[in-house]
């Protein structure tokens, strides 16, 4: 997500001049191209009218200081203004009551409503250690009652069964009750979306709403809608007392004028974003963590989160061991590691999260992309457990063998021979005295083996 607007912050705030302050000429030329990538990237009109006004007043006449240019002040400005757009600080679900906590999940059809049901559970269950119920009340699709069924079931969390001849006031209140005898943290409730905002449907979910009371209403909204996305949340705020936005697809999306939309038109915060189809691709929703992504900064804490979470400790301590004791680094494990990446949701997914990765030349982005992994893991499931382990015994026809059985080219195992040596060099300098900072010595600065730019 905002791919597209962070190139043109990017390129518009390198021309911001001045020699000790900032001043209505030396930003106005500026404030223009940071208007016309906020109207590109889809972000509503008001917010981008609001925004503009909030950055030139802040920058008019402001002294610079004494370690920053005039471009890195004006930047710090504009970041800020970019989390204030956004929420400033990430707003939790309020779970303390009295169990069940129940979520209302709203939506429109197709905008993704069930699955985040299902990735929610998931994440209020192992991350946040709560016993989770679910339920559809959605009477007018089977389909989503059983899709429902099956998420439960692939994530390990209970659902509660319905079906589409009940009331959804009914389905809810039976689901409560089953909550709160079997001792439920949270009941999470799924409900009927239609292509359209309409009558009828508000008057349903808001008398569902009266009725069950829940602590959270969330509203779920396709992000790749743009400003479409904030207008709809406002219909729904307005009939329902939303406390919250989960905000879909932002992998799909290049623009991101939803996330910088919804806040101000809604007054409502974004709490989750989902950022793709497996059931674990839902973060928390952290305005000061996206502001810097927005302007090419990073998100290291987010990446060391990801890290954290989704890297098997397991195995990767007994590959440090293995390495340690001098019993080398083989094809399996630099397999295991391209399997251990593309679990994390990708190498580009991570790419985004580091500082400047937006300044690479292109060949080098597409050197590490998810593609070139998915090719490397191919090539290493086309040979024998013993050529994994022993590589020198790749010669010429068992090369054309794996590339046939890779549909790659004998010059893609070259290529891939050739990083794999690099990386047990590296593996090697790090096993011995001093290996980390002998490694690091020799690396130069230069990226990791596995990862290096096309020459």
């Amino acid at each position: 997500m905002f791919e597209n607007l962070s190139d043109r912050l990017s390129r518009s705030l390198k021309n911001i001049t001045g020699r000790g302050r900032l001043t209505e000429d030396n930003i106005k030329d500026t404030l223009r191209e940071v208007r016309m990538a906020l109207l590109e990237a889809d972000v509503a009109l008001p917010v981008v009218r609001d925004f503009v006004a909030n950055v030139k007043e802040r920058a008019m006449g402001l002294e610079v200081s004494k370690s920053l240019t005039p471009g890195q002040e004006f930047l710090k400005i504009v970041r800020k203004a970019l989390e204030e757009a956004m929420g400033e600080a990430n707003e939790e679900l309020k779970l303390n009551t009295q169990p069940p906590a129940v979520v209302l999940m709203a939506g429109l059809q197709g905008a993704g409503k069930t699955t985040s049901v299902g990735k929610l559970a998931k994440f209020l269950t192992e991350r946040k250690k709560k016993k989770v119920l679910v339920v559809s009340a959605d009477v007018y699709r089977p389909a989503a009652i059983k899709q429902l069924e099956t998420l439960a079931k692939d994530i390990g969390v209970e659902f509660f069964p319905s079906d589409i001849s009940q009331k959804p006031i009914d389905i809810v209140n039976a689901a409560i009750n089953h909550a709160r005898t079997r001792i439920f943290d949270v009941l999470l409730v799924d409900t009927a979306g239609r292509l359209h905002v309409d009558a009828d449907m508000m008057d349903e979910i808001k008398a569902l709403h009266a009725a069950v009371k829940p602590i959270e209403t969330l509203f779920v909204v396709d992000a790749m809608t743009g400003q479409d996305a904030a207008n709809t949340a406002k219909a729904f705020n307005d009939a329902l007392p939303l406390t919250g936005v989960v905000l879909t697809k932002t992998d799909g999306d290049a623009r991101g004028g939803a996330a910088l939309s919804i806040r101000h038109i809604t007054g409502k915060p974004i709490k989750f974003l989902g950022t793709g189809e497996k059931t674990d691709a839902l973060e928390p929703f952290h305005p000061d963590r996206v502001a810097s992504r927005i302007l090419g900064m990073g998100d290291v804490l987010g990446l060391i989160e990801e890290l954290e979470l989704k890297v098997d400790k397991d195995k990767a301590a007994k590959m440090a061991q293995k390495v340690m004791k001098g019993k080398g680094f083989s094809l399996e494990d630099f397999r295991e590691q391209l399997v251990q990446m593309r679990g994390m949701g990708g190498m580009m997914s991570m790419l985004d999260k580091l500082p400047g990765m937006k300044n690479l030349p292109a060949g080098a982005m597409n050197q590490m992309g998810d593609k070139q992994f998915v090719k490397m893991e191919a090539i290493i499931n086309s040979m024998t457990p013993k050529e994994r382990e022993f590589p020198d015994l790749l010669k010429g026809s068992r090369k054309k063998r794996i590339a046939a059985g890779s549909g790659t080219q004998v010059q893609d195992i070259n290529q891939l021979l050739k990083q794999f040596t690099q990386m047990q060099k590296m593996m090697k300098q790090m096993s011995g005295k001093g290996g980390m900072m002998k490694m690091m010595r020799a690396m130069g600065g230069k990226m990791p083996p596995g990862m290096l730019p096309p020459r």
